[in-house]
């Protein structure tokens, strides 16, 4: 960042600290908060980067006893003799204005989001690119974090791939499918993906009270007719759903609804959580779609009189996503691998006809949206660096 300080100065009867940048911007920070953020020995620990104060041993009325700056840093004495140094960079970064708040949150969480319909151009990199090379890695997952969905391409057509994406981010999600799981027809199947009926637009595991973020899904063998992939942008839907109907978007996005999963595979299991269909953070934006009506229990845990108009919003909901406006329709070749958001993307297979021999197979795999933006920082940092 490289900042330069003009002028610093302690206001408010020394509990707050003003300063003045060379590039005409000042910024305040309160004396509390640079007294818990000091960054000595005796206060953070940097091997760990991780504060070592303890809030018990923190005055929270304290004020600045002495302030000297020069253009790269700002030094404090404190009430009790203690001393802390602040680098120019390091503040300027942590500036409390909105802009720089606003700042510095886009470039820990990259909340961009470009939403698509059908005419969505399906995002495509080299699955080898992507896990020998950063800037393949890089742009593979910060086009993930954007448009929710990227398309891998010449991976082999054996298991085992997504494993090796899994060790390209970190680690993957295990559930109680195991830390892989085949997408096959299956005989008394333990879930409906692995039959060869139609998949209806969902999203994987709203049973649990944390769905995994990101599903990888890699063709090993396809169909020659049928089994063809749907995916849906489920924040755009929402944004139509709120402008068409907002009484349904009110609906869908204050009822609880019950998911249950019950059955035995990594180990046997009973699964049971509490979902609103469409999650809204603190500001009322988006934040994940909860919903797989294979899940959806006859457990219903509403007053009576709200069920009929919860299910009208629902098929509303439902509708939207089916309509040809919004839906975008692949067919997987062996070899590629669908990598996508899980909170956001709604997807679904059409039916194929069921055989002698296994005619479809998927290997899947879900990983952490932590794990993977923790990759993505660490990936940007590397690449900027060496920049």
């Amino acid at each position: 960042m490289h900042c330069a300080i003009q002028n610093a100065a302690v206001l408010e009867g020394a509990h707050l600290m003003q300063v003045f940048w060379q590039d005409g911007s000042e910024s305040l920070y309160p004396a509390v908060w640079l007294r818990d953020n000091c960054q000595c020995p005796d206060c953070y620990l940097d091997s760990a980067k991780a504060r070592k104060l303890l809030i018990e041993a923190l005055d929270v009325n304290i004020g600045i006893q002495g302030l000297t700056f020069d253009r790269k840093k700002v030094c404090i004495t404190w009430p009790n003799e203690h001393y802390s140094e602040f680098e120019a960079d390091w503040l300027k970064k942590r500036c409390f204005s909105q802009q720089a708040r606003e700042k510095l949150q886009r470039e820990l969480f990259l909340p961009e989001c470009q939403y698509w319909g059908a005419e969505l151009q399906l995002p495509t990199l080299d699955f080898e690119d992507v896990l020998k090379n950063d800037e393949h890695a890089c742009q593979w997952l910060s086009t993930l974090k954007k448009i929710g969905i990227v398309r891998l391409t010449g991976a082999s057509d054996k298991r085992g791939q997504v494993l090796k994406l899994g060790k390209r981010i970190g680690f993957l999600y295990l559930t109680f499918y195991g830390h892989t799981w085949q997408v096959q027809d299956k005989i008394d199947a333990n879930n409906v993906a692995y039959t060869t009926g139609k998949l209806s637009f969902h999203t994987d595991y709203p049973a649990l009270h944390h769905p995994p973020g990101v599903q990888f899904l890699h063709c090993i063998k396809q169909t020659v007719t049928g089994g063809d992939s749907e995916i849906v942008d489920g924040f755009n839907v929402c944004r139509k759903l709120r402008e068409k109907n907002p009484r349904a978007f009110q609906i869908l996005s204050s009822t609880f609804v019950d998911f249950t999963d019950i059955g035995v595979d990594y180990c046997d299991f009973s699964v049971q959580s509490k979902h609103k269909i469409i999650e809204l953070d603190d500001k009322g934006q988006v934040v994940r779609i909860n919903f797989n009506n294979a899940t959806r229990d006859t457990v219903f845990d509403a007053p009576v009189e709200r069920v009929q108009p919860f299910y009208a919003a629902l098929k509303e909901f439902v509708d939207l996503m089916n309509c040809k406006e919004s839906k975008f329709t692949f067919k997987m070749n062996p070899g590629d691998v669908i990598t996508f958001d899980n909170w956001r993307l709604l997807h679904g297979r059409r039916s194929y006809e069921a055989g002698t021999e296994i005619s479809r197979h998927l290997e899947g795999a879900y990983a952490d949206w932590d794990v993977v933006m923790s990759r993505l920082r660490i990936l940007r940092q590397s690449i900027q660096n060496r920049n």
